[in-house]
């Protein structure tokens, strides 16, 4: 029997010592009776030195969480328990270090009278990871907040944009057209020796006109505030448009080389947009380079077999224009590549960067069908290839010979809406120059009015697209009803406003983009009519 029982008790402490928690048995007066290997490592005590402890040499705290005997009364029966099971007490080593302990009771009835055997868990990790799960949730919260104020910031700053580059281009239409004019009326009146010097005085101001137009152009891409208008496109062009802005962009530090394929392929793209990824892609890497190096764009054709683009997701076989952008920056590690075209990552400090480019990019990629790759090398560079699948040339319609003056009106009637006033005059007075019979208003209701009281109706509407009181669309909607077969020909300095209000023409509507030239607005209304009534008996 003695073997019996000396072999239960070995039984149970072997059983209490593959316990993965601390076990400790103590009386009904808080004594240490026995503990386990576990507890051991715990608290840092041999179980020869804790027996016979008040267990409070353990967990200091075990007696605030109950009565003033916790342990005799957890003995008494479940009615008097001063502690629950799960309870969290702090634990102390024997070096003086605390921790948080989970504590799990029980009661057990032996020979020498009723033992509490308490569970006990370092929760450290748990409370850390808690908190760890607290930081990030604060931390996102506040990335949230800052990106919805930078969203916002941002979206007033394209708004602005928007409104000023429309005022911008009614302002260079009259610029460019009244230079026009005047190179037109002086041109017969000053004398031969002083007219060159007269006439390149103009053509400053042209040229100047024109500059300004192209800069406006790139504010719109630049605020995401243009309308998309895709077309086929060849690389080498838009590296060309772009190539002196970029320049003056980034800066004498920085060294910038183009490497051009001899015929690229054409690609379905918006020409503007291609232009912004260039501006982007250069910002960023000028930025890259605070002490200065070297930018280059390279553009390339590609035939793309089935073995290569299935090692990279998201693209697929065929033939593709590329478009390579190169910077001797600091680049970025692996992870960074990664992150880079995330809306709002940068790599570099607080409020040097927008945090908007490259996201800007990837998203113009995506809606063009292509594919977007980056490598980069800490102290070395990075180096951003988009491809673009390759079209097929467009056949162009050979166009029939244009008489001289072919594009002159034939007494037919246009009306012009429009608000300011300057450019409403300068386009009557070139329509009128060149033989239509104009019509002008200022706003919906007015032109509505005038055509109302015009008899006959019009040949033709030239509207602006944004108006006071209605916009462009609803009032050539208004007149189309009043005149069903005259072709509407809209204006447009920037379409953000219409396109957040539904006011913007459809794709397959006309429309004459501002400034524009007298050569152009008179081939848009000709066109406009032809296509309308068919041509001009000959």
């Amino acid at each position: 029997m003695t073997a019996m029982r000396q072999l239960t008790d070995e039984l149970r402490a072997a059983l209490l010592d593959a316990a993965p928690d601390a076990v400790l048995c103590v009386t009904g007066g808080g004594i240490i009776a026995l503990v386990n290997a576990q507890a051991e490592r715990l608290f840092g005590y041999t179980r020869q030195e804790l027996a016979g402890q008040a267990v409070e040499i353990l967990l200091p705290d075990a007696v605030k969480a109950g009565q003033p005997d916790p342990w005799a009364g957890y003995a008494a029966g479940p009615r008097a328990k001063p502690m629950s099971a799960g309870t969290e007490l702090s634990g102390r080593r024997r070096e003086g270090s605390t921790f948080p302990a989970e504590i799990s009771l029980s009661a057990i009835d032996t020979d020498d009278g009723p033992l509490i055997m308490a569970a006990v868990r370092d929760v450290t990790e748990r409370h850390l990871s808690a908190e760890r799960e607290r930081l990030q949730a604060q931390a996102e919260r506040d990335r949230l907040e800052r990106e919805l104020h930078q969203s916002q910031r941002l979206e007033g700053l394209g708004q602005l944009t928007g409104g000023v580059a429309h005022d911008f281009n009614n302002l260079l239409s009259v610029i460019a057209n009244y230079a026009a004019f005047v190179r037109d009326e002086v041109a017969s009146q000053v004398p031969q020796e002083t007219w060159e010097s007269v006439a390149q005085d103009i053509q400053r101001i042209e040229v100047a006109a024109e500059r300004a137009s192209g800069l406006v152009r790139q504010l719109l891409a630049f605020a995401r505030r243009d309308v998309i208008h895709s077309r086929e496109v060849n690389l080498n062009e838009s590296v060309h448009t772009i190539e002196q802005l970029l320049a003056r962009t980034i800066g004498e530090h920085v060294e910038l080389t183009t490497d051009l394929a001899a015929e690229p392929y054409p690609v379905l793209a918006d020409p503007g947009q291609i232009e912004q990824v260039l501006i982007n892609l250069a910002v960023s890497a000028r930025d890259a380079m605070p002490s200065g190096g070297k930018l280059t764009i390279q553009t390339a054709n590609t035939d793309l077999d089935e073995a290569y683009a299935a090692s990279h997701a998201g693209l697929h076989p065929g033939r593709y224009a590329t478009l390579k952008v190169s910077g001797t920056g600091t680049g970025m590690p692996g992870s960074g590549t990664d992150q880079a075209f995330e809306p709002f990552f940068g790599s570099r400090p607080k409020g040097e960067a927008t945090g908007l480019s490259l996201p800007t990019i990837d998203g113009i990629v995506t809606q063009a069908g292509g594919y977007l790759q980056t490598e980069s090398e800490p102290g070395i560079g990075t180096t951003v290839t988009i491809w673009l699948p390759a079209i097929s040339p467009a056949a162009q319609p050979a166009l029939p010979e244009q008489p001289p003056g072919s594009q002159r009106g034939a007494d037919e009637t246009v009306l012009v809406v429009e608000d300011e006033d300057a450019l409403r005059e300068v386009t009557r007075r070139i329509l009128a120059r060149n033989g239509y019979h104009v019509l002008t208003a200022a706003s919906g209701p007015e032109a509505i009015d005038t055509v109302t009281r015009h008899p006959g109706g019009i040949d033709i509407l030239l509207t602006d697209v944004v108006l006071p009181q209605m916009p462009g669309k609803e009032t050539a909607a208004r007149i189309r009803a009043l005149c069903p077969t005259a072709p509407v020909l809209f204006m447009s300095g920037y379409a953000e406003g219409g396109l957040d209000t539904g006011s913007a023409p459809e794709a397959s509507h006309n429309v004459i983009e501002k400034p524009f030239t007298a050569a152009t607005l008179l081939t848009s209304v000709r066109n406009a009519i032809t296509a309308s009534n068919g041509p001009r008996p000959g």
